[in-house]
């Protein structure tokens, strides 16, 4: 599925999958997080090269023409869970909204693990 945006230049296509993208690599710079996961293929490892968010991060878009991401992230052990989600949650959203400028409703993060790293 992909989302149709208008703009003084014509019709933008913009998929899933870029949206996704950037919300994983906006979550993985965030202090704290070792990684993005899969929720139903945790096994306790974490790619830390994982360049491909398209399967880990799932995007879904309300009837309001409104979106809500949901992020599954393994975070580093000794760090306030927390503030890690805050962060994870303010920076995926400004990031998402300043790249797309569409609106997000809401960003999900799931802590899926701690990691001593």
């Amino acid at each position: 599925m992909a989302i149709d945006k208008p703009t003084q230049y014509g019709a933008i296509n913009i998929s899933l999958d870029a949206i996704a993208a950037v919300a994983g690599n906006a979550a993985v710079q965030c202090y704290g997080v070792i990684g993005v996961t899969n929720k139903k293929t945790f096994s306790g490892n974490v790619d830390l090269n994982k360049t491909d968010f398209s399967k880990d991060v799932v995007v879904r878009k309300n009837k309001s023409n409104t979106f809500e991401i949901d992020l599954y992230i393994v975070v580093a052990y000794g760090v306030r869970i927390t503030e890690v989600v805050s962060e994870v949650q303010k920076k995926v959203k400004y990031d998402l909204e300043m790249k797309f400028h569409l609106k997000f409703k809401a960003i999900n993060v799931y802590v899926q693990g701690i990691k001593n790293i």
